[in-house]
């Protein structure tokens, strides 16, 4: 049975360069943000323009026109997301059903694991993590990011060491590539002799 690890982390901490690195090692990673983005140039557009008209152009969702349709509206947040949720999780189901029978190990990236309850459909959680001065150096180096921004973005995820408290295993991507490299490989050793409990899939 699959050992299903839910792997998240906040802006700036590394999250995708260390899902690239379970990859790396063999291990399937199930990309909600990648999910997301297919998503809306698939399956979800339509139902988003019927929920948002105006939001979609050439069949597929336009970002910028959908954020301000539900920027600092919490009703419509909860709409789009009544929408968009239960499609990424029939593609993470879908994901695992194939993957079990072929992994002992299966990674699920979900940026807000910890706020969406994500985890409860995990075996364990992974948070990638980093001093907060490294996250700081290294978001603010993005082009068009402000320190504004970062606040704002910041105040919208849980904080850092709350994810910490919660998570099974750590990974501190401040130390170089190849001791995030040595982590993650240490934690698939870890796991890959463990039975996944709560995913008979």
């Amino acid at each position: 049975m699959t050992f299903v690890l839910g792997l998240t982390g906040s802006i700036g901490m590394g999250k995708s360069a260390t899902a690239d690195l379970f990859r790396k090692l063999g291990v399937p990673v199930h990309d909600a943000d990648a999910t997301v983005h297919r998503l809306y140039r698939g399956r979800a557009a339509p139902l988003i323009e019927q929920a948002f008209p105006g939001t979609v152009a050439d069949g597929a969702v336009d970002r910028a026109k959908l954020g301000a349709a539900v920027l600092n509206d919490p009703a419509r947040m909860k709409q789009l997301e009544a929408i968009v949720h239960p499609l990424v999780r029939e593609e993470e189901e879908n994901f695992l059903a194939r993957v079990s029978a072929l992994a002992p190990i299966a990674v699920l990236d979900i940026p807000l694991l910890f706020e969406t309850g994500g985890d409860r459909r995990c075996d364990a959680t992974l948070v990638v993590t980093a001093p907060a001065e490294v996250q700081r150096e290294r978001v603010l180096a993005r082009p068009g990011m402000t320190a504004e921004k970062y606040s704002a973005i910041l105040a919208k995820q849980m904080p850092d060491a709350d994810k910490r408290a919660r998570a099974h295993f750590l990974v501190d991507t401040s130390r170089g590539f190849a001791s995030a490299e040595a982590q993650v490989r240490s934690i698939v050793v870890c796991l890959a002799a463990r039975p996944g409990r709560r995913h008979p899939v």
